[in-house]
């Protein structure tokens, strides 16, 4: 019997830090533990373990019920020891070794799951964090294989209520990077158009840009990336386009984030990048952001690079850096260059408020930190990806109460992390389909700018003059491609934040 472990339990009482263990198995009891595929060895530190095999690709799992009533915080933890021999590749990025709980709740179901890498690996300890949904019925533990063969061991399965202790560089005064009161601007690029951006800063009044260095069409260069020659001459390209757009937002008193909007060697399935999966891509995103730096030095106006635009992780191979490392790596090999260049950081998978459930700051100064807002999704991508439309907000949206109550639980993890650490926090993208019913995108709009400005948040709306789904100069007929007449109430209410703006003092000591 292993110290602390103890056969298959169901615990309430104990405790780890900000954790109570709701579940644990460690199949030290073989007869208690429910039937199904596989078998016990003795394996993991001598002691029974789970062995799932398949000779061919297919799915073989078993199922442990867990006590809803004892998920009372907002975190839920899972772990797990696992060894795998000769895990094939997934269909899916959701697919292939499974340590997955089932969430059923009001509104539909949830899969939450510990991402796990491919090939063969020893014993190694497995952590994964998120958010308990609302409104939760039932919770299964699913741990197994699914569409792929080969060999794992399972061992310390465990479910707790809460999250992992967490500790990082807590800054003594937020850092912003720039010396006004607040940003607020919008996307834009990666063309540059100099009216466009006189008109931004002349009439609209914002007083930054978040300038994405991105391929497009998206899709197509998703797959062109994998190719670092073609993806260096796409960049080579649009960093011209970028160096045009700074020199006009320095006349026209904009400050100017530079985005990676499009990663080197593009992403994989379930928006993976690849850069995950193979060093090549790692080393030449080290070898990319310094170069950056150099070209930007001496733009007064360029106040921080946004390192990558909503990294998504998955199972990161082995030998490769997870993001916060890597992104840890580029800011040091930055400042080699630039000593004092501010960086914007966004947590893993999509820049979404989910990835600070767990953040630990990056062990670095000045670095901002960001996320993008587009939650509920079935409300803002409506008609989208296969999504219904005629959602309403605020509304009740997939079994749950939609309003700005709800935006600022949304908001809990980042605003957390800013009083925890004293970071600054900017929202680089927010935005919601024009053709919702009614005025439900000017007031889902008004309720995320709100809580934004009650926290003191830098921000940009996504975006000015791309696609005109996200445009506020368009009206809500989606087969309507020419702007409004007149301002619609979504613009008049970016006009109204943007009115209170100030210019950089650089700018207006040259007025």
């Amino acid at each position: 019997m292993r110290t602390g472990i103890v056969g298959f339990l169901l615990l309430v009482s104990l405790v780890l830090a900000d954790e109570q263990i709701v579940f644990r198995c460690d199949f030290d009891k073989p007869e208690s533990i429910p039937a199904g595929p596989g078998r016990m060895v003795t394996d993991f530190q001598s002691t029974p373990s789970l062995e799932i095999s398949l000779s061919e690709p297919g799915t073989a799992t078993r199922s442990f019920s867990i006590p809803t009533e004892l998920l009372k915080d907002p975190y839920v933890t899972l772990r797990a020891v696992v060894r795998a021999d000769a895990i094939s590749a997934p269909p899916n990025s959701w697919n292939g070794i499974k340590v997955m709980l089932v969430l059923k709740t009001e509104g539909g179901t949830e899969y939450p799951q510990i991402p796990f890498p491919t090939g063969s690996f020893d014993w190694k300890p497995f952590v994964h964090t998120f958010r308990r949904p609302a409104n939760l019925k039932s919770a299964t533990l699913i741990v197994g294989l699914e569409f792929v063969k080969g060999t794992v061991a399972f061992d310390n399965l465990q479910v707790a209520s809460g999250r992992p202790p967490r500790k990082g560089l807590r800054y003594n005064a937020p850092f912003s990077g720039h010396s006004l009161d607040r940003l607020r601007g919008v996307m834009y690029g990666p063309a540059c158009r100099p009216d466009d951006l006189r008109n931004l800063a002349r009439n609209w009044k914002a007083n930054q840009v978040r300038w994405q260095l991105n391929w497009e069409p998206m899709n197509q260069a998703e797959q062109w990336a994998i190719d670092l020659r073609a993806y260096d001459d796409w960049l080579q390209g649009v960093l011209k386009q970028c160096d045009d757009g700074i020199r006009v937002c320095a006349e026209e008193g904009l400050l100017v984030l530079v985005d990676l909007h499009c990663p080197p060697g593009g992403r994989s399935n379930g928006g993976v990048c690849r850069l995950f999966q193979d060093k090549k891509y790692q080393d030449y995103f080290l070898d990319l952001w310094p170069k950056i730096a150099l070209r930007y030095k001496d733009a007064p106006n360029v106040y921080a690079f946004d390192l990558l635009n909503e990294a998504v992780e998955g199972a990161v191979a082995p030998g490769l850096m997870n993001w916060r490392d890597l992104a840890a790596e580029a800011t040091r090999r930055i400042r080699a260059v630039d000593p004092d260049r501010a960086v914007v950081f966004e947590p893993s998978p999509w820049g979404a408020a989910s990835g600070f459930d767990t953040l630990e700051p990056l062990p670095l100064q000045k670095v901002i930190y960001s996320f993008h807002m587009y939650e509920p999704s079935a409300f803002t991508h409506q008609t989208l990806y296969n999504n219904p439309g005629g959602v309403v907000y605020p509304g009740t949206i997939n079994g749950q109460t939609w309003n700005r109550a709800h935006i600022a639980e949304a908001f809990r993890s980042v605003r957390e992390f800013q009083t925890e650490f004293n970071v600054r926090i900017y929202v680089g993208e927010f935005s919601a389909i024009r053709w919702a019913p009614a005025d439900s995108a000017r007031d889902w709009l008004r309720d995320v700018i709100d809580q934004m400005e009650e926290y003191g948040w830098d921000w940009s709306y996504h975006a000015y003059r791309e696609w005109d789904g996200w445009s506020v100069e368009h009206g809500p007929d989606r087969n309507n491609h020419t702007p409004a007449a007149e301002p619609t109430p979504r613009m008049k209410l970016l006009l109204d934040h943007f009115s209170r703006n100030q210019k950089p003092a650089s700018w207006n000591n040259r007025q």
